[in-house]
């Protein structure tokens, strides 16, 4: 596990909460009870029902784990306090695609409030980590899968 902090708004963290408790107080007594059932239709070495219930749990348990981790790693950042002159976490920037000529917005956030259709990424994605620390005006070169995205940045503010 990592020990480097993880910026994120309380409205992210609270998210994320919200998913955990679910995850420990409703997902993880349901899928116990789904064992304990299986387990009532005999042998072991041939329960189909047992080995997918099995399964499951293991699965939310490291998505648990997975999210406690997170949690405990959490900063929560004060979005009033953030500055406006280069590109952070919390940021909304303003970007011109250079090979097309098209403008683009992108909220900068943490882990739980990505919402791609509402072009709020990751900081840790690879536009977010090619805008970070930028400044008005300045050009970037972006890695992406399908080649290399080229943008000037045209705004930055807070929301």
């Amino acid at each position: 596990m990592s020990t480097d902090r993880i910026p994120m708004s309380k409205e992210g963290y609270d998210k994320l909460k919200a998913q955990l408790d679910q995850m420990k107080n409703e997902d993880m007594p349901r899928i116990a009870e789904q064992i304990a059932q299986a387990r009532g239709y005999g042998d072991l070495s041939e329960n189909a029902e047992f080995d997918a219930a099995v399964e499951a749990q293991g699965m939310l348990q490291a998505r648990i784990n997975e999210l406690q981790d997170k949690l405990a790693r959490a900063m929560i950042i004060d979005k009033s306090t953030l500055p406006t002159d280069r590109v952070v976490f919390g940021s909304r920037v303003r970007v011109l695609d250079l090979d097309i000529n098209d403008e683009e917005d992108f909220i900068l956030v943490g882990p739980g409030e990505e919402d791609y259709d509402q072009n709020k990424i990751l900081t840790t994605s690879p536009i977010g980590q090619g805008l970070v620390g930028k400044k008005l005006g300045e050009e970037v070169e972006v890695p992406i899968p399908r080649g290399t995205l080229r943008l000037k940045i045209v705004g930055i503010s807070i929301d």
